[in-house]
């Protein structure tokens, strides 16, 4: 029995205390006016009254009723009926009411927010305030509320002959039962009747038609999105104009949680004032009024439902995670049935005549029923997942997570999980799981029901049949008696608001209704206490999970025959026929992969253990050890199929003796697996044991039998289960004398205090490790690297994700950590007792106790365990293969012998058995050695089903990239071993574990040479200087003195070498036909050559006799000038070498020799192509404008357009940029220019000139014969322009008619898109319009046809920003985005990782490995540099020359005008060609090889960047699409790419030409060539292999004869 209503309020409108513009609500009376002593009054009442705040209006509203809800400190929920009238303001409420509409006034006119009531009148007229009547209680009747509250104000409007005290006083000396399904009449005096029916169950929720109009507001989908939201512990707020369709929607989607509580913030009606409490970082289901919608915009994490609107918006921050499959699709089918029951019958031909429609009362119920049904799937067989830890005195239980997940196969279900870690869920399990108490309808339905939903799955009318049943018990739940009339309460008169009330609302008398209280209060206490009779029962358990759950075992056609294999193998061992045993171990160790052979292998073992130990001789401890490590190494760290739980016991039976006294034990042998270092796992152990010893405690004695047995999984039908037993002990419990009572107690507290005890000594068993130089494995196991956030989580790190991540240096290379093994297992040993025993009721006492005796435990076994690690040693070593000796290669030698390793999978499918099939060549057994040159593994698979198959893996040791540590176990006994991870550029791994026999001495020596090997101090300790040092002997490397005489007499020489050069016929091995002399220019005769005057530009000092220089040496100068750059220059017709002006005219480029000292820019050649024009002392102030000194030279002349491709480093803020930025500033004068730009000018300015078609006033040079649409009426503009490629991937709208070439194709595709729709339209002239004249008449006729610029510069965007256009030059520069070379290095290695992984895929297949590809950036990176190159390749064709000017001038420039030169020149694509281009672009340029690809220790800090990589990636895909266009094959590429990284050569290392020169590396790569030695060029490797096979040649190829680009 309870009271109807605890409190009855009356509250007004009151003045605000700041005196702000709004009022404030006051609360006039109260009754009774002292608080009860079971329920104090609620504080807050008059915010709720009003939500929206409390305000004055100009009329008179009809009165209002809503309920709303408060929640005290103790999570009891008070319903506060609120029912709002409005009576005439008082003089005092009307002053404040123009102070507020005055300021309203002011806010509107300064575009504040307006009311939303009418507005006042200029004049104050009659204004109305609110009155509202409060009724509080405990329960939920929002009908008789309403009634109870709509009669006192009747009584009030009509002026009825009925005290309101007596009411009131009635009103709260009501008292009705809670449930039971009673019906009480009630009146309060005033000639009314109402009619109370109680619920059977309080259990149920009473929902009315709440849940029926959350559906018709919102729909199925929202609906079902906000029940997984507020099961997930989102956040809901619901928004609407109407306070009672916000209570009913929250009171709804609570209903449709049950049997979960939702124990978070529920506020269905929220007030103004407290609105911040939206900002709140804990889960809510609140409404709120839709007027303050916009206060909810910036609300990041809130799903907010609008039912006015019938939307749920979610934001992007917000994951739902839906109802596992095929749970999702059946609720939405049901539900749809029963909203819309014609659904079926929407497409019949003949449709049955409709039936009634259900009404909305039973519909309500349906829809209940269906969200029950599908509870009870969720949770089905939930209570044989239950711990019963004690009974007495009051239960306490635990729920295996872990089991029930793993049962029903959803482990990975993010919903479920979630749900199952929520507080709704932890007060399910302490409220239902209980063994002995009232029942209700959930748990007969769950209990008896599940075979019936399971048979119904696939008959929608059987489910709707069931539905319609379950909503009738609901129903008949909440209306017991529906034939009663309920309600006879008198009702105010039609407009009775608008009627003018004589007096307002009265203030009543205290005393009165404080007697008649006190009346009722009396009379109560004499009366007996009334006792509830519940009907307390044993809870039904249903049918066990392993029965629901046949359907999804799997079981495999072959698996008996499996099942069978393991047990022979078993038999074999412990009948001590180990031949046989080893002949099935590879077969039974494949088998164990299976869960039902790992749950055989436990039952068999179990059979072989007596009185809890079974000592073993060596070799049947060893299989044992095996087996058990094979089940281990696929358990999660939350053992969701109970075979580590299995297993723990048999890991201290299983034991051998080593010597007298010393005993090792299996779990010493098992320990390094993630299971035994998860605090979750060791729980629901703990709590597991301790019911079935709590069980044993209560069972007779010839009813426990096998109890005892933990691997035994399943029980005896007529054996009684730990929750019957509980039940009966809890029903026996009040008849109990008191002694007996506390006997129980102290019992069933020695059993917990016990088992933890015990599983003190398991834990240290099995997170001590044998060999104590091994604690660095146990911080990196999780659980106890970071013990404390393990024991908050239910899901734990697996061992993958616990190495810790923080070595991903630029090196690779990673530090030790010592780690204290004792203290971190005394440690979370300390914390596993503290939750258990807390959980567990353990007195403070008996916890203290234990934590005194953990370290003792702990100390003792550690002192054990050094005995058992003393003797495992002097154990024989098992017979192990012989290792298999690498074949070196010619000046390769061993550095360290090989170290005995297991190769592992490395998350690559070939070579591991995968889906490609073939055999299962990983894991493999052998040894790994380390070389001058490789790091080389040379072994045999593991499997001896594979064959005796020879694995060998390698690579170079200068292609490391990353080295880490890792912690895997072997293949072949499992065991947990030290282990290394190897990534290289070359896309290998070698993912290895160090055998045992390798001391931690012999690896870290290994770690340290390899160290050593990849990061030399000095490029001459590299593997291509010391290659054939000890064959034959070399000259010592020159000193420092020795560099200025070499330099000066390469200066000397090299002019005339290269003039004697040029005069000679370019001849090529190959067949090739160069351009036409009328396409390529004539070149001058040789006996009309000048000769220069090296004497007059040289100082004095720099000059040395000729005879100075060895005849090898002079070799040497004719082979440097030969190797490269003359020799192509002489090829494109730029092979000039004079400055006269005889040839000027006819020669527009020359050689020049200014850099011969490589004193204006170390990193460029000796000789370089520069206008006729320009003098070389000029050079030295152009080349200050430029970073690193690189100023524009021409590296490219095209044969037909004769335009030029010109390269420089990137400008300086005083170049052409400073020009175009100071274009608009007053200048004083010329004088003050900066004499080095003015310089650069000339210099471009010549450049320019130096195009013959530049000055052709023809007008060849337009864009007529691309655009002919634009062809007059187009104005082109003379001055400079600036083109912006801010997108290099966009394509270009309006593209040229149809191109030349196979190129043209991808042109016209719009893949090559370089040319933004801005360039291209600037390109096209659609930018250059002029202004039309006032007249309409077309423009001036002397600029008809749109004009291309001379020379475009294409730099980098944040370079170029802020550019204006200029109106003199004849230059346009470019701007475009390009990528850094660190963003380069970024790409690189997320490409590695998803090439080569490291370990097995999450979601194995291509998807995951596109997926990784993409978000690598790789191809988008070779995607732009091909597309900018199409732009310079373009350009070029229409005879407008380009200098491509980004970054230093020696990565992506390199890159760029190498990929132009292979597509426009034919002569690149053959194999002579493609290497003079990259000597030419790439080494004589200057192209930073040692330090992009970190040669030596000082560039260890940089890491490897592969920008030489990213061009020849470049190359493949062209050579892809055009295969009959290249000579050579795309394995040259390959080997090129591998070869530039190996060190193996010296052809790619060093930055330029002048450090090869300094070293002597010239000399002796062009010298001393003579000999059986190895070769030391990369081209001359190629050249001896292309002698003997042909390996590098392109049959597909059609030949160089096309002289147009592809």
């Amino acid at each position: 029995m309870a009271r109807l209503a605890d409190y009855f309020v009356l509250v007004a409108f009151g003045p605000h205390p700041r005196g702000s513009g709004e009022g404030q609500g006051q609360i006039l009376q109260r009754f009774p006016e002292k608080d009860w002593e079971d329920n104090p009054f609620p504080q807050g009442i008059e915010l709720f009254c009003q939500p929206s705040g409390w305000q004055l209006c100009p009329e008179r509203n009809p009165p209002t009723f809503f309920v709303a809800v408060l929640t005290d400190i103790n999570s009891e929920r008070h319903y506060c009926a609120c029912l709002t009238f409005w009576e005439p303001a008082e003089p005092t409420q009307e002053v404040v009411c123009t102070e507020d509409a005055t300021e309203r006034e002011e806010e509107a006119d300064e575009g504040g927010l307006v009311q939303l009531s009418p507005a006042t009148p200029a004049t104050p007229g009659q204004l109305f305030a609110p009155k509202t009547l409060v009724l509080v209680s405990r329960l939920d009747h929002a009908e008789v509320f309403r009634n109870s509250l709509g009669l006192i104000y009747t009584i009030h409007v009509e002026g009825l002959n009925v005290g309101l005290e007596n009411v009131i006083g009635n009103l709260l000396t009501c008292i009705i039962p809670l449930a039971g399904g009673s019906q009480r009449t009630i009146s309060l005096g005033a000639g009314d009747r109402q009619v109370i029916q109680t619920p059977l169950a309080d259990s149920l929720p009473i929902s009315r038609c709440s849940v029926a109009l959350l559906f018709r507001q919102l729909g199925i989908t929202n609906v079902l999105s906000l029940f997984c939201a507020a099961l997930t512990e989102h956040k809901v707020l619901f928004l609407s104009r109407s306070y009672q369709r916000l209570s009913d929607a929250c009171r709804g989607l609570l209903a449709l949680l049950f049997p979960l509580r939702y124990s978070f913030t529920y506020v269905p009606i929220l007030p103004a004032q407290l609105l911040e409490v939206l900002s709140t970082p804990t889960p809510f289901i609140i409404g709120v009024n839709a007027a303050f919608q916009a206060e909810t915009q910036e609300l990041l994490d809130v799903i907010v439902a609008d039912l006015d609107g019938g939307t749920v918006t979610v934001p992007e921050c917000v994951h739902i995670p839906p109802l596992p499959e095929p749970l999702q699709s059946q609720t939405h089918s049901v539900l749809s049935m029963v909203l819309d029951p014609d659904l079926e019958l929407a497409d019949l031909a003949f449709p049955p005549p409709t039936a009634n429609a259900s009404s909305l009362k039973m519909q309500d119920k349906e829809l209940r029923a269906v969200f029950l049904r599908l509870f009870a799937q969720l949770l089905q067989g939930y209570r044989w997942c239950l711990h019963m830890v004690r009974i007495h005195p009051e239960p306490v239980i635990r729920f295996h997570k872990a089991a029930f997940l793993g049962q029903r196969g959803l482990m990975e279900d993010d919903f479920l999980m979630k749900v199952l870690e929520g507080m709704a869920f932890a007060g399910f399990v302490s409220e239902r799981g209980v063994p002995y108490r009232s029942t209700d309808l959930f748990d007969e339905l769950v209990a008896h029901e599940v075979a019936r939903m399971r048979a119904d799955e696939n008959h929608p009318q059987r489910v709707l049949r069931h539905v319609k049943e379950l909503a009738e018990q609901l129903y008949k739940n909440e209306n017991p008696y529906p034939a009663v009339a309920m309600h006879k309460v008198q009702r105010p008169g039609e407009a009775s608001h608008l009627r003018r009330v004589p007096r307002p609302f009265p203030r009543l008398d205290d005393g009165v209704v404080q007697w008649i209280v006190d009346q009722a209060t009396a009379k109560m206490q004499g009366a007996p206490p009334a006792v509830k009779a519940e009907r307390r029962t044993t809870v039904p358990s249903g049918p066990p999970m392993t029965a629901i759950l046949e359907r999804s075992s799997g079981l495999h056609g072959n698996s008996a025959r499996r099942l069978e294999v393991v047990r022979n193998c078993i038999s074999y061992v412990f009948e001590g026929k180990m031949l046989e045993a080893k002949k099935l171990l590879p077969a039974v160790l494949r088998a164990l992969k299976g869960r039902a052979a790992r749950r055989c292998l436990t039952q068999e073992l179990h059979l072989h253990v007596q009185q809890n130990r079974a000592v073993l001789d060596h070799q049947q401890f060893d299989f044992v050890v095996r087996m058990m490590n094979c089940c281990l190494q696929d358990c999660t760290s939350l053992d969701e199929h109970g075979i580590a739980a299995a297993l723990l016991p048999l890991v201290t039976a299983f034991c051998r003796k080593l010597s007298p006294g010393v005993t090792q034990f299996a779990y010493s042998c098992v320990q390094e697996h993630v299971v035994w270092s998860t605090p979750q796992f060791w729980e629901a152990m703990f709590y597991g044991d301790v019911q079935t010893h709590i069980r044993a405690l209560y069972l007779e004695p010839a009813e426990d039998r096998d109890h005892l047995q933990v691997g035994d999984a399943s029980t005896q039908e007529d054996e009684r289960s730990a929750l019957d037993v509980a039940s009966e002990q809890r029903r026996l419990w009040p008849t109990l004398s008191r002694e007996k009572q506390q006997e129980l107690v102290q019992k069933e507290e020695s059993t917990v205090f016990s088992q933890a005890i015990h599983y003190a000594n398991r834990m240290s068993y099995l997170l001590l490790p044998l060999d104590s130089s091994k604690s660095r494995l146990l911080r990196e196991r999780a659980g106890l690297g970071d013990l404390e956030s393990a024991s908050n989580s239910l899901v734990t790190n697996s061992m993958a994700g616990s190495v810790a991540e923080s070595y991903d240096t630029e090196s690779g290379f990673e530090d030790a950590e010592t780690c204290d093994v004792a203290g971190a297992v005394v440690r979370f040993i300390n914390r596993f007792v503290d939750k258990v025993c807390t959980e567990s009721g353990v007195t403070s006492d008996h916890l203290k106790g234990l934590h005194v005796m953990v370290p003792d435990i702990v100390q003792m076994h550690i002192e054990t365990l050094e005995a058992v690690h003393r003797e495992s040693k002097r154990l024989p070593p098992i017979q192990k293969p012989k290792l298999l000796r690498p074949r070196l290669l010619p000046g390769e030698e061993c550095v360290l012998d090989g170290l005995r390793v297991y190769l592992l999978p490395d998350g690559r499918e070939e070579g591991a058995g995968g889906s490609g099939g073939g055999p299962a060549l990983l894991p493999a057994e052998g040894a790994i050695f380390l070389t001058t040159y490789r790091v080389i593994f040379t072994g045999m698979p593991t499997d001896p089903l594979v064959g005796e198959q020879v694995v060998v893996r390698s690579f170079p040791v200068a292609a490391l990239t990353k080295e880490k540590r890792i912690s895997v176990q072997t293949p072949v006994d499992q065991l947990l071993q030290d282990g290394l991870q190897l990534r290289s550029c070359t896309f290998q791994l070698l993912k290895m574990a160090f055998d045992e026999e390798v001391g931690s001495d012999s690896a870290e020596l290994f770690r340290k040479q390899l160290h050593k090997l990849r990061y030399p101090p000095d490029i001459r300790g590299t593997f291509a200087f010391t290659l054939g040092s000890t064959h034959a002997p070399g000259r010592p490397p020159r000193t420092t003195k020795d560099k200025g005489p070499s330099l000066r007499t390469l200066s000397r020489n090299l002019v005339k070498n290269a003039k004697k050069t040029i005069g000679r016929q370019y001849v090529t091995r190959k067949k090739y036909n160069p351009p036409s002399w009328e396409h390529r220019g004539q070149p001058p005769p040789e006996d009309q050559e000048d000769e220069i005057s090296v004497s007059e530009e040289l100082e004095p000092s720099t000059l040395t006799p000729s005879s100075a220089l060895k005849p090898s040496d002079r070799m040497t100068m004719s082979s440097l000038v030969e190797r490269a750059c003359c020799r192509d220059y002489q090829r494109l017709g730029l092979g000039t070498l004079s400055s006269s002006l005889s040839r000027a005219k006819s020669e527009p480029f020359r050689i020049s020799p200014v850099n011969r000292m490589y004193a204006i820019c170390r990193s460029y050649p000796g000789l370089l192509i520069v206008p006729q024009s320009v003098q070389d002392n000029a050079l030295q102030r152009v080349s200050r404008c430029y970073r690193q000194n690189r100023f524009p030279v021409v590296c490219w002349r095209s044969g037909r357009s004769k335009a030029v491709l010109l390269r420089s480093g990137g400008l300086h803020g005083k170049g052409v940029v400073g020009l175009f930025k100071a274009q608009n500033t007053p200048s004083p004068g010329q004088s003050q220019a900066d004499s080095g730009s003015l310089e650069q000018e000339k210099y471009l300015q010549a450049v320019v000139s130096s195009m013959p078609r530049y000055a052709d006033a023809s007008g060849r040079n337009t864009l007529s014969g691309f655009s002919s649409a634009h062809v007059g009426g187009h104005v082109p503009s003379p001055r400079a322009r600036v083109t912006t490629l801010s997108n290099p991937m966009a394509a270009s709208a309006s593209r040229r008619t149809a191109p030349r070439g196979k190129w043209g194709s991808v042109r016209a595709s719009g893949r090559s898109g370089g040319l933004g729709v801005d360039v291209g339209s600037r390109l096209a002239g659609r930018d250059m319009l002029g202004p039309p004249q006032a007249n309409g008449a077309p423009p001036d006729p002397g600029f008809l046809r749109p004009q291309r610029a001379a020379l475009y510069i294409i730099g980098d965007k944040a370079q170029l920003k802020g550019v204006r256009p200029d109106p003199l030059q004849q230059w346009e520069l470019v701007p475009i985005e390009v990528f850094e070379a660190r963003q380069v290095k970024a790409s690189f290695k997320k490409l590695l990782k998803a090439c080569v992984p490291g370990c097995p895929a999450v979601e194995p297949g291509p998807a995951s490995f596109l997926r990784s590809l993409e978000d690598s950036e790789w191809l988008i990176q070779i995607h732009k540099l091909l597309q900018v190159s199409v732009l310079v390749v373009e350009l070029l064709d229409s005879g407008s020359s380009v200098l491509v000017s980004l970054e230093d001038g020696w990565d992506i420039t390199t890159q760029v005008v190498s990929l132009v030169q292979l597509l426009s020149d034919p002569f690149y694509r053959t194999l002579d060609g493609f290497r003079l281009l990259v000597e030419k672009e790439w080494l004589s340029f200057g192209h930073r090889f040692s330090h992009r690809g970190a040669h030596t220790l000082a560039g260890q800090s940089s890491g490897f960047t592969p920008v030489f990589l990213q061009f020849l990636d470049c190359v493949h895909q062209v050579h892809l699409q055009f295969p009959m266009e290249f000579e050579f094959s795309p394995f040259y590429l390959k080997f090129l790419g591998y070869h530039h990284a190996s060190r193996r050569f010296r052809t790619f290392l060093l930055d330029s030409d002048y450090e090869r020169i300094e070293l002597g590396l010239l000399y002796e790569e062009k010298g001393e060539r003579r000999g059986q030695q190895a070769c030391r060029s990369v081209w001359e490797y190629v050249e001896r292999l292309s002698r003997r096979t042909p390996v590098f040649y392109n049959y597909m190829s059609c030949g160089p004869t096309a002289t147009c680009p592809i």
